[in-house]
């Protein structure tokens, strides 16, 4: 019963500590891994000073436009559409102080790839009259996160219930400038390109020095099934980081020229189940939100962003055998909402209201061992 009783609290625990809030479209949600004191079922078994490594690969595909809660199908249909194509390796490194107190270093890598129109010749059939599309992309590393989580039980304990609170700061270490080949069309029609920074949703860091606030519990509810639950929050005090989106343009906005470096928040509630017939067999089933907000909790608002959020189902399954631990969750997207921006409010008439892309769903695979 207690090794069942384990598996289940493991389980849990790789639930909790592997949620990552992750750009799905155009909303620039950064990847980011939380801390992971747990990883493993080997977990309660592990002496103080000892070290866990974990990487995690996630993707996602986002073409479908939303304005507000409603999908603008046509941009589809009309092939106007822009497609964002994202791989991250979300590197770890978990240091094990006691049972009860954990700090963690992660690391994205990332593989951005967009295409568009509207970017590029224009969407219109006058404009680009063979609807050419074009790509512009961004690789390397991603902002790097120094954390820190404690438990408020004893986890050796077996606690039917606990509840873990963790703080971190965000560093710049991510390109958030990079930039790319744009094209362009004279009036002749001849062909030529301009080198300016890329769309904000693959810029690779977004330049602010942040700091965030997590909470994460379970209760079990019987021998084999524990509900959980966790909540993350970055706040990104820094109002813009002073990248021109346009520069080539002869006037720039001054609310929105810039990119704004935004706060960030995710969620997921939830129930894993423990398989009887396979030992470090789990199942889960819960639910997820993540997105960006219109309004930063501190410091100015200004500047470009893509507000919004998405609520998706997260199905999951996880594997654990001796130290090492793998588990992969598709959280399906079923709310997609692209709110008004800072910028939109300020329209005297409230008719402005952007567009974003979001993707049907993301894919996170996360392997851990112990040391």
């Amino acid at each position: 019963m207690k090794s069942i009783y384990t598996i289940v609290l493991a389980f849990a625990y790789i639930v909790l500590f592997n949620v990552s809030a992750s750009a799905q479209g155009c909303v620039a949600v950064r990847h980011m891994s939380c801390a992971a004191p747990a990883g493993s079922a080997d977990y309660f078994k592990q002496r103080n000073g000892h070290w866990q490594v974990s990487a995690g690969y996630r993707f996602f595909r986002s073409y479908k436009h939303f304005v507000g809660a409603e999908e603008q199908t046509q941009r589809v249909e009309q092939g106007t559409n822009v497609i964002n194509v994202s791989h991250a390796l979300d590197l770890g490194l978990t240091y094990l102080v006691n049972q009860r107190l954990s700090f963690s270093v992660n690391l994205p890598l990332q593989n951005n790839d967009r295409s568009s129109l509207y970017e590029h010749y224009g969407n219109a059939v006058a404009q680009n009259p063979q609807q050419k599309r074009f790509h512009t992309g961004s690789q390397g590393i991603g902002d790097l996160r120094l954390s820190g989580s404690y438990w408020l039980v004893n986890p050796v304990k077996l606690p039917k219930a606990n509840l873990a609170v963790g703080l971190g700061v965000k560093l710049p270490t991510g390109n958030y400038q990079a930039t790319d080949d744009f094209h362009k069309l004279t009036k002749e029609g001849v062909d030529y390109t301009i080198n300016k920074p890329v769309d904000q949703s693959i810029q690779l860091g977004d330049g602010g020095v942040g700091v965030s606030v997590e909470l994460q519990g379970y209760v079990s509810l019987t021998k084999t099934l524990t509900a959980y639950a966790n909540g993350f929050y970055l706040f990104n005090p820094r109002e813009t980081n002073g990248v021109i989106r346009s520069p080539e343009a002869t006037t720039i906005d001054l609310v929105t020229g810039s990119f704004s470096v935004a706060d960030q928040f995710a969620a997921r509630v939830g129930l894993s189940q423990s398989i009887k017939a396979v030992p470090g067999l789990a199942i889960m089933l819960g639910g997820r939100v993540e997105g960006v907000p219109a309004i930063d909790a501190f410091g100015g608002s200004s500047g470009f962003r893509r507000p919004g959020y998405i609520v998706s189902v997260e199905p999951g399954v996880s594997y654990m055998r001796h130290k090492t631990s793998i588990a992969a969750t598709v959280p399906v997207a079923v709310y997609r909402n692209r709110i008004t921006s800072y910028a939109d409010r300020l329209d005297p008439l409230g008719l402005k209201h952007g567009d974003a892309a979001f993707a049907d769903y993301l894919v996170s695979i996360n392997v851990s061992r112990w040391f």
